[in-house]
């Protein structure tokens, strides 16, 4: 590609990054809230299950228009792909994201399994995050003049 400059990609890639990150916090407050209530067989709010697919949603399409920018940017200042271990993140944090989207749509009483693979997903998201944030550093060091 010849665009004058990635430098506008990169910003909106960063708080892209940001808002996930503040999502993913989110998510996982009301998470607990929800399965304290559960523990204590409390009736939760209806607004917190409505607020957390919401906010679900928004981290879903951040991380996707994040994975949509690194590959833009990369093959647009690069020209191919893979050039740091971040694509090899970034991928693992699109896939652990999508995995517990899916099984969120799944979680109901007879679907026990569902809300196991959710959590556990969501674990290993904090994982991913850290990873992609620490490999995404070293990516940004080479853009900068």
């Amino acid at each position: 590609m010849d665009l004058p400059s990635f430098l506008w990609l990169w910003r909106i890639a960063a708080w892209a990054m940001g808002l996930s990150l503040v999502a993913y916090v989110l998510l996982a407050i009301m998470g607990m809230r929800m399965f304290r209530a559960r523990s204590l067989r409390q009736r939760e709010p209806g607004w917190l299950r409505f607020l957390h697919y919401k906010i679900g949603i928004c981290l879903v399409s951040l991380v996707l228009l994040l994975l949509l920018i690194g590959i833009v940017g990369t093959y647009g200042h690069f020209g191919s792909l893979g050039h740091s271990q971040h694509l090899w993140a970034g991928l693992t944090t699109v896939m652990l994201v999508l995995l517990s989207a899916g099984s969120a749509t799944q979680i109901r009483v007879g679907h026990p399994w569902a809300r196991r693979i959710h959590i556990g997903a969501n674990v290993a998201i904090f994982f991913a995050f850290a990873w992609v944030s620490f490999t995404g550093w070293s990516v940004v060091q080479k853009y900068l003049p």
